[in-house]
């Protein structure tokens, strides 16, 4: 069996993408249509007027043909919006008795083991650790990237029986002295060299 899984901001995203081609679309026809289905004729002779007057009936045609396809078009974006909607407001529905479900099957691990039983760890702040997954299905959370120089990344957090545990996140580095003392005295020397000071003379006076 295949699950579907609805994913509301891209339902609205694509909806907002489609209103947008359907207003070009109608902004294109509008500016065909004048053109078009008022053709004259190229000349006053009966082949001149019956060939415009078939181009201006394969336009006013396609003019129809064109509204009809706007009509479907704009209950399509209406469907797909209201699809939208109507996920997001299924979704709020189901999260408050999840969660008081959750509340009741974690507690007794949470209190006894500091650990639920099942869900996933959340996310550590900057430097701080993740947060371990249920002891039974979740996965870990990752570990915070450090902020501070020095200062290594939090650890991820463990997974469960059923899980993946979480990504340890990014220590800095801090430089080196001798690194740094090295950088300094090279910028020092070409500042002396640019500056045109000049060095120490020998004795034979070369």
């Amino acid at each position: 069996m295949e699950y579907l899984i609805a994913a509301q901001d891209v339902l609205v995203a694509a909806a907002a993408d489609l209103e947008g081609i359907g207003s070009a679309l109608a902004a294109a026809n509008r500016a065909a249509e004048a053109p078009t289905t008022g053709l004259l004729a190229a000349g006053a002779d009966e082949v001149s007027a019956a060939i415009a007057s078939l181009f201006s009936g394969n336009a006013q045609a396609y003019q129809a043909l064109s509204a009809q396809a706007a009509a479907f078009h704009q209950q399509f974006v209406r469907a797909l919006s209201s699809a939208a909607g109507s996920y997001a407001a299924a979704e709020a529905a189901n999260a408050s008795p999840m969660q008081a479900v959750l509340d009741v099957v974690n507690g007794p691990t949470q209190l006894l083991l500091g650990r639920p039983l099942i869900g996933d760890g959340a996310n550590g702040g900057p430097g701080q650790n993740g947060g371990d997954g249920g002891l039974l299905y979740g996965n870990g959370g990752n570990g915070g990237s450090s902020s501070t120089p020095g200062q290594p990344g939090g650890r991820g957090g463990a997974a469960g029986l059923i899980g993946n545990g979480g990504a340890g996140g990014a220590g800095r580095r801090t430089q080196c002295p001798h690194k740094l003392l090295m950088k300094c005295r090279r910028l020092c020397a070409q500042r002396l060299i640019g500056l045109g000071v000049p060095g120490k003379q020998r004795r034979d006076g070369r």
